[in-house]
This record gives structure tokens, C-alpha cells and sequence, in this order.
């Protein structure tokens, strides 16, 4: 395992050290927490915890000596989302799959219970899709959508599907009708997911056809998004185990790329 070198911004680390715990924590924590968390001395904290008071980037609670993100913050996140990245860094790597592959691929992210597509890379001459960008699917129904579920803690999983009405159906099919879910056969297709490293889908979606896909993990763990391969349910297996093949690699790929990473 190699080791980290030290910082040549201490400050700067530090700093960001703070403002990436206090988003990973369910609400306001105090400056004595902070500091043992991240081993820093308390002195440095609250330091730093002032000069971001300051610029906004958190906020203090003096009735409860606690600290969490401030405005400035949120304001990051919606700029990361106005500027569009994982559509900027995933396009390409879509791409190249789909060139690779000679089938048409695409990127989603959850939204709710469904799959919202941001990119949609179409390959010459093959079958028309459903798929297409600011499209929304069914999460549990998709290959996208399986690959970021398996990935959600047990108690986001059940808060997302409470009961049957939360399965809806595209088209009626022994395996994609709704009334044949539950939670319980959920939790069966993602413990199968997770065992394989990627997810599938077979006609669940469009009759004919079918999907591979595997999800992005932001620097928390999370499915920040996923990629996925559709091509005819007839393809061979040799073509399918390629696909899951570059498909993880693509999803690997732009995990890395979303942490600043190569």
C-alpha cells in the first residue's frame, strides 16, 4: 500500500478535511468531534472553522456548540450540477464503448425511483431504444438503475420502495409486470448484483432486448451514476461477458475521474 506524502498546503487540506466530513454526517457535529475525527489539533479547527464561517462555507449553532455545511457549500453542489460533469466526463467513455462494442450505450443517474438518462450514445444500425437523454425510467426495471440500488444502504433502499405501489409496471410480462414485485424479490436482484459486480436486464424493459450496466461511486461510496450496454437478448455469450468486461471499466473509469483522478 503506498504511502500518502504530506501536504505541501497543510492549511488547505486540512480545510477541505473538515468541509468533506461535515458532508458526511447526518447534521450539525461539534469542533471537538471534527478534530478527533480527522486526528487534527482543536486549535487548528476552530481556526479553520472561523475562516469558513466567515466565507460562509459553514455554519455555527452557538446554542448548540455544533458546526455544519453553510450556503457557500450548497452553492458548490449546485454548481457541480449546472456544469454538467458527469455528462461532460462520461460522454467520451461512452463512446469508446460503444465503439468498441458496436452497441449502443448510455449514463444515468437515480432520481427518486427512476432513472433519469444524461447521455445517450446510439450505435450505427442497430435497434431503436426507448432510452434517450432526460428520459425516465423505472429504476428497479433497468440495468442502470439495478447497478446504482445495489449500491444504497439497506434503510434508502426500503425508504424508496415502502410497499408494492411503489413498482411500476412498463408492459405487461411474467418478469416486468409490477404486481410480480416486492421488496423482498428486490433485495434478491440486488444481493445478485452486488455478488457479480454488475447488473442485467433482460426484455424487462423493451421485448427483444436486453442490458448490462455497472455504477459510478462518488468519493462516499454512493452511486453518484451508471453505465450500461443494450443490445438483442440474442447475443452471443461471448459478446455479453465483453460487454460487462468494458462496461466496469468504463464505470471504474469515470468513478476515478469524478475524484480527480486518471
Amino acid at each position: 500500500m503506498s504511502v500518502r506524502e504530506p501536504s505541501k498546503v497543510p492549511a488547505a487540506d486540512q480545510t477541505l478535511a473538515i468541509l468533506a466530513h461535515l458532508a458526511t454526517q447526518r447534521g450539525p457535529v461539534p469542533a471537538a468531534t471534527i478534530a478527533h475525527a480527522l486526528a487534527l489539533p482543536r486549535s487548528t479547527v476552530y481556526h479553520l472553522l472561523a475562516v469558513m464561517q466567515e466565507r460562509g462555507f459553514v455554519v455555527h449553532l452557538p446554542e448548540e456548540h455544533r458546526y455544519g455545511l453553510g450556503v457557500a457549500a450548497f452553492e458548490l453542489s449546485s454548481g457541480f450540477s449546472r456544469q454538467q460533469p458527469l455528462s461532460r466526463l462520461g460522454r467520451p467513455l461512452v463512446a469508446a464503448l460503444v465503439d468498441r462494442i458496436g452497441e449502443s450505450g448510455h449514463l444515468a443517474v437515480l432520481h427518486g425511483r427512476d432513472v433519469l438518462y444524461l447521455v445517450e450514445e446510439r450505435a450505427p444500425r442497430r435497434p431503436s431504444l426507448v432510452t434517450d437523454v432526460d428520459v425516465r425510467l423505472p429504476a428497479y426495471l433497468t440495468a442502470t438503475g439495478r447497478a446504482m440500488l445495489a449500491e444504497l444502504p439497506p434503510a434508502q433502499l426500503r425508504a424508496l420502495y415502502p410497499d408494492r405501489g411503489a413498482f411500476e409496471s412498463r408492459h405487461p410480462s411474467t418478469e416486468s409486470d409490477a404486481a410480480d414485485w416486492t421488496y423482498g424479490r428486490l433485495k434478491r436482484v440486488l444481493a445478485d448484483v452486488r455478488a457479480r459486480g454488475f447488473a442485467d436486464e433482460d426484455g424487462e424493459v423493451t421485448p427483444g432486448l436486453a442490458s448490462v450496466g455497472a455504477a459510478v461511486l462518488d468519493h462516499l461510496g454512493w452511486p453518484a451514476a451508471a453505465i450500461a450496454v443494450t443490445f438483442p437478448d440474442d447475443t452471443s455469450a461471448e459478446l455479453r461477458d465483453r460487454a460487462v468486461a468494458d462496461v466496469q471499466e468504463a464505470a471504474a473509469t469515470l468513478s476515478r475521474r469524478i475524484l480527480g483522478m486518471r
